[in-house]
């Protein structure tokens, strides 16, 4: 019974985490002729040993380790919590290891030939560069959703100015549809005041022909004139006529005067018909020229 309850004794040298005490460490260590060290020792600070010196150290604290190792010419933080190793110089490993002690870090030096490694050796030839240093892995996460916030936040002001781009489009065609709409019905007011001006002025001149006409009909009374002197000159005609039926054949009695009363009668007659028709013809071509210059006029105004 007392075994069984010393099996389920939880150990103080690892635990389901994967932690693994000092003693645990060092005795693997040991296995590969490596010795474990304390830095800050008086041992260790007797010896007066440059870090630089140094292959390697082991960091811990709480339940936390990480190595820092010399590969190839140059140093390395191999933590594992970075998102990649960090190149450490010569001139930074000391402060980097007193700036550790001050965090509370127990650090420990590796003594004794490391196994080989293909890092070391290709490192042995080259020497590399970092342009940037590695985050923490949970920097690095709230790095990314930060981005993500931004980019999210990005997103919401493109689409919300696309929208606002839209609304502006359509205001502009809206615009210029209400632009169109206000010139085709200025254009169309323009052509209704142009048809009843060409209406009023169509009625004006009708109203100024018909004014106008009784005035040359009063005016130019020649005419009517002209008609009762064709009646009259037609009349003359029969009545000569009657008269040269009703007297015998051989009694003409000054036979030169009646041939000359009714040739001058006649010549007057003709004479006044021939002026009243020129007067007539004239009194048509006045009328005409009046109503000319009353379309004229209309059109002016």
């Amino acid at each position: 019974m007392e075994s069984i309850f010393h099996e389920k004794q939880p150990s103080g040298n690892m635990d389901d985490s994967g932690f693994f005490s000092i003693q645990v460490i060092s005795n693997a260590l040991k296995v590969w002729g490596l010795e474990l060290i304390l830095f800050n020792s008086p041992e260790y600070q007797r010896l007066g040993i440059d870090p630089i010196n140094e292959r390697s150290f082991i960091c811990n604290y709480k339940e936390h380790w990480f190595t820092v190792r010399k590969l190839g010419k140059q140093w390395f933080n191999l933590n594992s919590l970075l998102t990649g190793p960090e190149l450490i110089s010569d001139t930074y490993l000391a402060l980097f290891l007193a700036q550790l002690q001050q965090e509370g870090y127990s650090i420990f030096v590796v003594k004794g030939d490391l196994p080989d490694c293909e890092a070391d050796q290709l490192l042995q030839m080259i020497r590399v560069q970092q342009m940037q240093r590695p985050k923490l892995i949970g920097e690095e996460l709230a790095q990314l959703k930060e981005q993500r916030v931004q980019k999210t936040d990005l997103e919401r002001v493109s689409e919300a100015n696309d929208g606002s781009a839209i609304l502006d489009e359509d205001e502009e065609d809206l615009q210029r549809a209400l632009a169109l709409s206000r010139q085709q019905i200025d254009m169309e007011d323009e052509e209704a005041d142009l048809r009843r001006a060409i209406q009023l002025s169509m009625q004006g001149g009708s109203r100024n022909i018909s004014q106008d006409t009784p005035q040359t009909s009063s005016t130019h009374l020649t005419s009517e004139e002209l008609r009762k002197r064709r009646e009259a000159y037609f009349e003359k005609q029969q009545q000569q006529q009657q008269q040269q039926q009703e007297d015998p054949p051989g009694q003409l009695s000054h036979p030169c005067e009646t041939p000359t009363t009714s040739s001058g009668a006649v010549g007057s007659d003709l004479g006044d018909a021939m002026s009243e028709e020129d007067m007539l013809q004239a009194a048509v071509t006045m009328s005409l020229e009046t109503v000319k210059n009353n379309f004229k006029t209309e059109g002016k105004k």
